[in-house]
């Protein structure tokens, strides 16, 4: 079993009480700017082995019934249909999905915001949509100057332009399917109307990472630098606060560099600015729940090297430039980590020489190396997920777990109906006939029985993987890395 080192059920505790602490500071309004990801922080749960993917939403539910939340989209977002990389949608339909997503347990969605609005039809058309579904939609506009003509911004030509928000609850969630959203001028455009109406409010932020009380060069605030290499983040000593207070405490550079901003638009605001510095402004816990430092230490290192080996495949792919790669190489000799530290890197590349084609290799929970090799009906992938799943079952390597009568149906599919060139199954093949299997074959049927062992297992392949393989391993839980070389191909799949 993987060691753990975060305390989640304390996580949940302090935070969802320095939350109350901080709505109270500001006399019961509290407009919180959430960063990064509510559903599925699987980043988090990976560098603070402990932390559970949906800590943040579980957090909010014990606020259930103080908060409400509030979408941002950016109008631009909408025209240029961005992605979302991860979950390949557009921005549009993952504030649909998010609305759903929250409703579904419980969270109340206030509203939706568009940002920068400046007429556009594919927004227009998107606010029609949202209100056809029962959705109350805000537009908020471009602001002339922004962020620096404060006097503006801070007028009824700037935030008072805005479309003031309507919201119900102490506790205003502010969040956005990606960055650039404009959650923070959302924050404070709320801010300056309800000062207008004589209502009594505050701003604070909500980031996981970097985490503000731990050092500066930590693994893991530089996992964090690592999953932003392309956004050029970085982690520094926040000086505001180190001035103020005379404490060394971690910030990131877009926080620090728009803080002077954000301070005087709340002076303006509210006559006085309340906090002294960019990590005043945070609520974060996190770091206060780090309860085994080595573990997480450990964890952040193996996350390290997994962007970079991604990194490494993206750019073979042509898809990322050659700067970010560098910058992943400078942050592992920071963490003093290579690459012979991931364990299942050796014994990979050892198949692959040894076989000649494509292979790949498993840590499994207990420290185990499993291996497997490209076969004339196998891919390596799919061969390695086999050979796992009969070594956690305790069955011999001879076992076979498919039988003829149902590969040989799949491989005349694949080759004379669907025109590929050879019969090897892909990982979703693979297990598709494995649970067909299972309804005749005690084996195979031991064999599923295994497969959520797989979970936060390592994965690394000799060569670049297919896009199904990739998206079985991930729905497996299993971390991969590949080495940035295609299957050649007399090997291809």
């Amino acid at each position: 079993m993987s060691a753990i080192g975060f305390d989640n059920e304390k996580y949940l505790h302090m935070q969802s009480e320095h939350i109350r602490e901080r709505i109270a500071q500001f006399g019961g309004k509290l407009y919180l700017e959430f960063g990064g990801k509510l559903f599925d922080d699987f980043h988090a749960s990976r560098v603070l082995p402990g932390f559970e993917p949906d800590s943040k939403l579980k957090m909010l539910l014990q606020l259930k019934d103080r908060v409400e939340i509030v979408i941002t989209i950016n109008t631009s977002d909408i025209e240029k249909n961005k992605l979302r990389s991860d979950l390949g949608i557009t921005y549009d339909l993952d504030v649909i999905r998010l609305i759903d997503c929250f409703r579904s347990i419980g969270l109340y969605v206030g509203s939706v915001v568009m940002t920068r609005f400046n007429g556009q039809a594919s927004a227009v058309a998107f606010q029609k949509r949202l209100e056809a579904l029962g959705v109350k939609v805000y537009r908020h506009y471009n602001i002339e100057g922004y962020p620096s003509d404060i006097a503006k911004i801070v007028s009824d030509e700037g935030y008072g332009k805005n479309e003031y928000i309507e919201t119900s609850r102490e506790l205003v969630v502010v969040t956005a399917p990606g960055p650039g959203s404009g959650k923070m001028a959302t924050c404070l455009s709320q801010l300056y109307h309800e000062h207008k109406k004589g209502v009594q409010s505050g701003y604070a932020k909500f980031e996981t990472f970097p985490i503000w009380n731990i050092p500066l060069t930590h693994p893991v605030n530089l996992a964090y630098e690592a999953a932003t290499a392309d956004l050029n983040d970085v982690n520094m000593i926040d000086p505001f606060h180190l001035e103020a207070y005379g404490q060394t405490t971690v910030n990131y550079n877009r926080d620090v560099e728009i803080y002077p901003v954000v301070k005087a638009m709340l002076e303006k605001i509210l006559g006085t600015c309340p906090y002294k510095s960019p990590t005043d402004m945070g609520v974060n816990m996190a770091g206060n729940c780090i309860i085994d430092d080595e573990v997480t230490k450990n964890a952040s290192k193996q996350e390290i090297l997994r962007r970079y080996y991604t990194a490494l495949c993206d750019q073979r792919k042509g898809i990322l430039d050659n700067e970010v790669v560098l910058k992943l190489e400078l942050l592992m000799k920071k963490a003093g980590v290579t690459t012979s530290d991931r364990a299942v890197i050796g014994p990979a590349l050892q198949k692959a020489a040894i076989s000649g084609a494509p292979a790949a290799a498993i840590e499994l929970p207990d420290g185990r190396i499993v291996t497997g090799k490209t076969s004339d009906l196998l891919g390596a992938s799919s061969a390695l997920l086999f050979n796992a799943l009969k070594t956690l079952a305790g069955m011999s390597d001879d076992v076979q777990l498919i039988s003829r009568g149902i590969l040989e149906p799949i491989q005349h599919l694949k080759t004379d109906h669907l025109g590929n060139r050879n019969p090897r199954l892909h990982t979703d093949e693979a297990l598709i006939a494995l649970s067909i299997c299972a309804t005749t074959d005690e084996n195979a049927e031991l064999a599923m029985e295994q497969l959520s062992k797989l979970r936060g297992c390592e994965v690394h392949s000799s060569v670049i993987l297919s896009a199904v393989d990739e998206k079985v391993f991930r729905r497996l839980g299993v971390n991969i890395t590949c080495e940035p070389v295609y299957q050649a191909k007399n090997h291809s799949k």
